[in-house]
């Protein structure tokens, strides 16, 4: 699991930069998978 900060570093890059899976993954150095699964999820 990912600690809260980086958790809202990915939702703030695909929300407010419209930043794509790839490329949140690309900048974070996370899974592709993790990166959807936070993104694309509920609040925590």
């Amino acid at each position: 699991m990912l600690a809260m900060s980086d958790i809202n570093c990915i939702k703030h890059l695909r929300n407010n930069k419209g930043l794509s899976i790839s490329k949140i993954e690309e900048t974070l150095g996370i899974n592709w998978r993790t990166a959807k699964k936070y993104a694309d999820g509920e609040q925590v």
